[in-house]
């Protein structure tokens, strides 16, 4: 896996993306990675240590609204919404905006809305997401993954805009 990452890391990291491993926080620094991804408060809790200041410790998997502060609080680089369980499970897509919103206008650390379609993409955008992760609907476009991950990438700037110039207004 170390060898898969060196691999992979100076072609996501040259293109100005971080590139994060899912877990397997022992790995990061070895495998040049810029951090990691990690589930739930107590995985965010151990790894601290090992990541920070360095490396980048985002969570999901954060069920409420108290672990989701306690993350920010802890240090989460940032925070991730309306990603499945293990059971392939998500709260609504209302649940999911409500708690980008929330975030958004509450906290400093960024968040993430995790959309299951080019729709939920641009709802949390326009909720506040700072980024929106994609996913498995961009694999499963019959056009391609460039045709789904262009028609997202519209749907969030145009549903961001709006957003974007409610919150330079409100800050004015």
């Amino acid at each position: 896996m170390i060898s898969r990452v060196k691999t992979l890391a100076p072609v996501i990291q040259n293109a100005g993306a971080a590139l994060l491993l899912d877990g397997h926080v022992e790995l990061v620094a070895r495998a040049g990675a810029d951090g990691a991804h990690l589930n739930g408060l107590a995985a965010l809790e151990d790894a601290l240590p090992s990541l920070k200041p360095d490396r980048i410790a985002g969570v999901g998997g954060l069920a409420t609204r108290h672990d989701s502060m306690a993350a920010g609080e802890r240090g989460a680089d940032y925070v991730l919404f309306g990603e499945p369980d293990a059971n392939g499970q998500r709260p609504s897509v209302d649940a999911i905006a409500e708690r980008l919103q929330w975030w958004d206008e509450l906290f400093e650390p960024p968040c993430i809305g995790f959309a299951a379609s080019c729709e939920e993409a641009a709802e949390f955008a326009a909720a506040g997401a700072d980024f929106v992760l994609v996913g498995d609907f961009v694999w499963a476009d019959p056009r391609g993954a460039k045709a789904a991950l262009s028609d997202a990438g519209h749907a969030i700037a145009e549903a961001h805009q709006p957003a974007f110039a409610r919150t330079k207004a409100g800050h004015a």
